[in-house]
């Protein structure tokens, strides 16, 4: 089932988060290592969505891997090789993949979470492996013909909009979930 937030209401980032604290609850996280894999590309705005999700998550002290930033992005050239070093150093990975997307009008604007992979890419008719355990998405622009160029013509307040909505929830999950709590201290996560 995939959940829809509509950040500009104001209660999303609410329930944004107890969504994402009960996804996270359902799993046996006490032998897995959680990884954020931010994806996308610092090169289009559209695109760098994940990337701009990894740089503010990047800031804070964490208790979970981080993978793609406005730095070193994770994006269609180096996806494979990310997933393949991710698996061989942590510990059955539980992933939690981000990565900017294209929909339908009235969703524009609206971040997405839900439980099962996401498919990197199909938007612009790239094909790349599925990624995640939980995946999360923001619809930056409108799905159609031209969907690399529309990536391209984004508006980056839109998306600096959804990062940060992002980052907040994710951050407030992974400081105060309960499953997740024997793994930090708030304090962790005070910055």
């Amino acid at each position: 089932m995939t959940h829809y937030f509509n950040p500009r209401e104001p209660m999303a980032l609410r329930h944004f988060t107890k969504t994402l604290s009960t996804l996270l609850d359902k799993q046996d996280l006490s032998k897995r290592d959680i990884v954020i894999l931010c994806i996308g590309s610092d090169r289009a705005t559209g695109d760098s969505l994940g990337p701009l999700v990894g740089y503010l998550l990047a800031r804070i002290q964490k208790n979970f891997h981080l993978y793609g930033t406005l730095k070193n992005p994770i994006h269609a050239k180096n996806l494979e090789d990310a997933l393949t070093f991710i698996q061989s150093h942590h510990k059955e990975p539980f992933i939690i993949a981000i990565d900017a997307s294209l929909g339908v009008a009235e969703h524009v604007g609206y971040i997405t979470l839900g439980e099962g992979s996401l498919a990197p890419g199909v938007g612009v008719a790239k094909e790349l492996p599925l990624v995640g355990d939980l995946c999360i998405t923001g619809i930056v622009n409108l799905s159609g013909f031209g969907g690399q160029m529309l990536l391209q013509t984004t508006r980056l307040s839109l998306v600096l909009e959804l990062a940060s909505f992002i980052s907040n929830g994710l951050r407030h999950c992974l400081c105060t979930s309960g499953n997740l709590s024997q793994f930090r201290s708030p304090l962790q996560c005070s910055k």
